[in-house]
């Protein structure tokens, strides 16, 4: 018999390593803080339109659709982004309503902001695609009044929302998409933690797409 062993990636080891991590921290903390169902063996959460759970003993993250018959261990961005807002957010009754770009948030440096086209890949992706953008950003939000051809206030946590606007390709520019977040959401996770959570985000919306109305 040969037994074979797979070398993890980088960004697996990075996420194990935040396990171990995570059942340090106060758990008791985090569910009274964000009212989390929990019991015996895990604490669970809501995150982008799909039901988590945490194992309470080893850290692993995992998703389901079937109400946790079946289950799937959550990626890097997933699982980084749910450990982070666990256990770093300060106050989960801090955020100001105010939103702004990620190179205007408080405590950046605006040099170091990444660049412009930093969503053109997901960009190009959704043009062509509005009706359907739109309709999968409504199940997790509202619609807002700022321009874009889709401008949506998104929860991907029930207490964290994120703006959403997007412009289709024309004559003279090509696709843009653009995110806004509370200026203080760096009290609820790491500047890095953001572009895990959009990472994530952007992924759901294209599978929603691709499921429900069968684009690719």
């Amino acid at each position: 018999r040969v037994i074979i062993f797979m070398a993890l990636s980088n960004y697996e080891i990075m996420r194990n390593q935040m396990r171990r991590k995570f059942i340090k921290y106060d758990q008791i903390m985090m569910i009274q803080k964000y009212s989390l169902k929990n019991d015996s063996e895990y604490l669970y959460l809501d995150f982008v339109l799909r039901h988590y759970r945490i194992n309470r003993k080893n850290g692993v993250v995992e998703w389901s659709d079937d109400c946790f018959k079946n289950c799937i261990e959550a990626d890097y961005n997933e699982s980084m982004t749910i450990y982070d807002i666990l256990y770093y957010a300060k106050n989960t009754s801090d955020l100001s309503g105010n939103y702004c770009s990620l190179n205007m948030l408080k405590g950046t440096v605006t040099s170091s902001a990444p660049g412009s086209n930093m969503f053109q890949s997901a960009a190009d992706y959704f043009n062509g695609k509005v009706k359907e953008l739109e309709a999968v950003c409504q199940l997790m939000g509202e619609k807002v009044d700022l321009s874009g051809d889709v401008a949506i206030k998104l929860y991907p946590f029930s207490f964290l929302p994120v703006i959403i606007q997007y412009w289709e390709a024309d004559n003279e520019f090509p696709a843009n998409l653009k995110f806004m977040f509370d200026e203080n959401i760096l009290k609820y996770m790491h500047y890095e933690t953001i572009f895990f959570m959009i990472g994530h985000l952007i992924n759901r919306i294209q599978e929603i797409i691709k499921s429900c109305y069968g684009m690719e």
